[in-house]
């Protein structure tokens, strides 16, 4: 687990990257054809590197210059402030499929610029080139200033995120491939941050620690990183501080990360010392809850009945679902940490989903302790198999791993 090294080699077949380009292209073009999309623009950067097998810099994420647009009748075509190099590096796609990307900059360019009216006028250009004009545009995430000038064009906006979260729910074997490596990076990861934990060891110190691991592994982004101790724990507080540790103290962290594009979601909790029967129990019944729902995970089975496994929150001693939504909980995971299945008491009950095979998804829990120093925090991923489903976070879970005095398991 995984199967096969990081580096590909000629004597093992690893993941096949021209077989999971085609499998994503193909799970798009189903899912468009399905919604009645003639083409679908996307500036979602993960939705881009779903369709296109590209990526550039993080520093480009949140700019909305960058997008892709997938007609039902070609290839891909992608605009991308890095074109001349993405011309020459990305070989799969033709060079007249890759154009520049300057957009507004989320508005920072000044308006009479006409930057988004170009972009309008762009996307309209491609559209009437493969006489898709007159068809449903789905699109993903956009400004509002472009999806105005959209309409100005007399182009019908309809709903392309739901388009790619069903085309992104349900994965290749290549993609869980990539999943279980993102998955076993951090396993190796929590086993430095235990050595780490000790008295006066700073919760941003272990941070840092993940961030060096991941990055030093090949991570092409460490896109969070919680970590809690004490009574920050309690109630969860989803950041981390300069706090100094101290003895008896519970620590939790949740590290997310992508390798190859394909992340991780992955909690685990610690104690400063050994711990108390209080702590102990607090383990115990955030792994019973957490278990509760895995059992339940197979095809065919409902998000009703993942859910149902969990406590109440007031249960947990919060006022509503609401305020308790992110603590006994379940999301997709794939090229981000929010896809399709997403499992909760506030909705999942009432409102179920069916489980199918090759979904990905990660479960969590939260449980604190009654002596009030400090809270567990757990979470597995699990891919759904023909019959069950398969946990690929390996590190251990079930007994409170202790660090950091004389007489620990970890010292």
């Amino acid at each position: 687990m995984p199967k096969y090294g990081m580096n590909g080699v000629d004597f093992e077949q690893g993941v096949d990257y021209p077989r999971l380009r085609a499998y994503r292209l193909a799970r798009v073009r189903e899912k468009m054809k399905q919604e009645g999309v003639g083409a679908i623009l996307c500036y979602d950067f993960d939705n881009i590197r779903y369709i296109t097998g590209t990526h550039v810099g993080e520093w480009c994420r949140n700019k909305m210059n960058r997008y892709c647009i997938l007609p039902s009748n070609d290839e891909p075509l992608l605009f991308d402030p890095a074109c001349p190099s993405k011309r020459v590096r990305c070989t799969w796609m033709a060079p007249d499929h890759i154009w520049p990307a300057v957009g507004s900059m989320r508005g920072a360019i000044q308006e009479d610029a006409m930057m988004v009216e170009d972009v309008a006028d762009e996307i309209l250009r491609w559209l009437k080139e493969y006489g898709l004009e007159d068809k449903p545009l789905g699109v993903d995430i956009t400004d509002i200033a472009l999806l105005r000038q959209l309409e100005k064009r007399n182009i019908e906006v309809v709903d392309g995120q739901r388009v790619m979260q069903m085309a992104r729910m349900i994965k290749s074997a290549d993609e869980i491939e990539l999943l279980k490596t993102a998955a076993g990076m951090v396993d190796a990861t929590y086993e430095n941050i235990a050595r780490a934990i000790k008295p006066g060891t700073r919760e941003n110190d272990l941070v840092a620690i993940a961030n060096y691991d991941l990055y030093s592994w090949g991570s092409d982004l460490v896109e969070c990183v919680n970590s809690i101790s004490g009574e920050r724990g309690k109630p969860h507080c989803h950041t981390f501080s300069n706090r100094m540790i101290r003895p008896g103290e519970m620590v939790y962290l949740d590290i997310m990360h992508s390798y190859n594009g394909y992340r991780t979601c992955y909690y685990r909790t610690f104690v400063c010392g050994k711990p108390t029967k209080a702590q102990e129990k607090a383990n115990e019944t955030a792994v019973k809850w957490l278990y509760d729902a895995i059992e339940r995970v197979k095809p065919g089975a409902s998000t009703a009945d993942i859910a149902s496994a969990w406590p109440s929150a007031q249960e947990l001693g919060f006022n509503n679902e609401q305020e308790a939504y992110l603590l006994q909980f379940a999301h997709g995971i794939g090229m981000s940490i929010w896809e399709k299945p997403v499992i909760s008491r506030l909705f999942s009950i009432d409102k179920p989903f069916t489980i199918e095979e090759g979904m990905v998804f990660a479960l969590e829990t939260w449980c604190p302790a009654e002596d009030g120093s400090g809270s567990a925090r757990l979470e597995e991923e699990v891919v759904v198999t023909k019959d069950g489903c398969e946990v690929i976070t390996k590190y251990p879970i079930r007994d409170l791993v202790s660090c950091g005095l004389p007489g620990c398991m970890v010292y």
